[in-house]
């Protein structure tokens, strides 16, 4: 589906709707019209709270049910979209008032002009949320779908304009697929700023489509993990292994392994029993997997299992989840679906984590003694972690905090300095 100027159409309209697209697009920068913030906010907190009352339960039960996210999860996900909060981060992230500089120069912040979103599909909601963003910062949007797109953005996005029309100006949405690279260039060069979702292959195709004078924003895909001392209880255990199966490990904030504290082996395989149990626990109360999951997640443990007379790893499944230790430190991606690597780390060696640069985002700190918590938190922001949670934390959402260590609406934003004539 395609969302043009308020209006839906069928993807046969797509080429046609294209093609105005250049006469259409800078019609509020042509005008001298602006997107108040007010006039977003009150929008979505709008939609909101027609989301939290069940209005759309036709669209969001799927949903639901696809990414295995609870009442309360989504409940969470939704209130990102009211009035306090969204206030709360615009209050962090955007400075609007014109300050004087020097009794002869204004400043003051502008919107970028054109942003066209290339959103990652892990997350239904994350395509509708990235223009949102957008529009706070006073932008006109374009969005190209990601590939299998359930519809649920561009009927967001479409409820959004019904509440408050001007919004219509400022939201395209095409479903351009990523193998046409013509017209994905064409909405490139149209655009200010690119907003890239997704892993390295993602935003290298980007470079390759934008001019120079074109800015990349990347949200890359990031890698995630527990740093786990032996002294940690079972409970935070527990905490982590359910955080695991909620998210399926299928977000950038979702924990990929545990690197135990330790350079003993005896000490990683007693962590790795632990943990092991707690998953399996997990596991059992949340409910398993899809069936396609398991038995692809069987044949890749059976693989595991071959190797590992070459690899030296040694695995525990069990109910179609495994925790597989490896004598290695590295980070790298798991195999996803509650499959967890584990491996040795001690706090002397923290430090290798810095060839990973920006790959890091989320540590969990799982540890009894909170002078050690603080320890280890700051030598990992140290090698470039920006966002240090306990066990349970990793992948909460809260009103205001940065993605991937920057601001969102600053980045989507700029300065303008004017000298003031006497």
């Amino acid at each position: 589906m395609i969302l043009y100027r308020g209006d839906v159409y069928d993807n046969s309209s797509q080429d046609e709707l294209l093609d105005k697209l250049p006469s259409d697009l800078y019609s509020p920068i042509n005008e001298g019209r602006r997107l108040e913030i007010s006039t977003v906010i009150d929008a979505c907190d709008s939609l909101a709270r027609r989301v939290l009352t069940g209005d759309f339960k036709e669209i969001t039960d799927p949903f639901m049910a696809e990414f295995n996210i609870s009442e309360e999860q989504f409940a969470d996900m939704a209130k990102m979209f009211t009035r306090e909060k969204l206030e709360y981060k615009c209050s962090i992230e955007l400075t609007d008032d014109k300050k004087v500089i020097d009794g002869s120069f204004t400043r003051e912040r502008y919107p970028l002009g054109v942003l066209l979103h290339i959103a990652a599909g892990n997350v239904d909601v994350l395509p509708a949320y990235s223009v949102v963003e957008g529009l706070l910062a006073g932008n006109i949007n374009i969005l190209k779908l990601p590939m299998g797109d359930s519809g649920l953005s561009v009927k967001l996005l479409n409820e959004l304009i019904k509440v408050s029309p001007e919004i219509s100006d400022y939201v395209y949405v095409f479903d351009v697929p990523s193998t046409d690279t013509e017209n994905i260039k064409h909405l490139a060069d149209l655009s200010d700023a690119i907003v890239v979702w997704g892993g390295d292959m993602a935003v290298r195709a980007a470079r390759t489509m934008a001019d120079t004078n074109t800015k990349i924003i990347s949200w890359g895909h990031k890698l995630s993990f527990a740093y786990v001392y032996p002294d940690c209880t079972d409970d935070e255990l527990r905490l982590l292994a359910e955080s695991i199966c909620v998210t399926n490990q299928l977000l950038c904030s979702s924990c990929q392994g545990i690197f135990v504290a330790t350079d003993r082996k005896e000490e990683q395989k007693a962590l790795a029993v632990r943990f092991f149990s707690k998953l399996k626990e997990a596991n059992s109360k949340l409910g398993a997997v899809s069936y396609g999951m398991r038995a692809k997640n069987a044949i890749t443990i059976y693989n595991e299992r071959l190797e590992s007379d070459t690899t030296g790893h040694e695995i525990l499944s069990e109910d179609g989840v495994s925790v597989i230790l490896s004598d290695d430190s590295s980070l790298e991606l798991s195999y996803l679906y509650r499959n967890v690597w584990v491996k040795k780390l001690p706090y002397e060696k923290i430090g290798e984590l810095k060839q990973y640069k920006d790959y890091l985002q989320t540590a969990a700190v799982l540890t009894s003694d909170k002078e050690t918590f603080a320890r280890t938190a700051r030598r990992l922001g140290d090698v470039g972690v920006v966002r240090i949670t306990s066990a349970g934390k990793m992948s909460r959402m809260n009103s205001g905090e940065a993605h991937d260590g920057m601001y969102a609406l600053r980045a989507y934003s700029r300065i303008v300095e004017t000298e003031i004539l006497n």
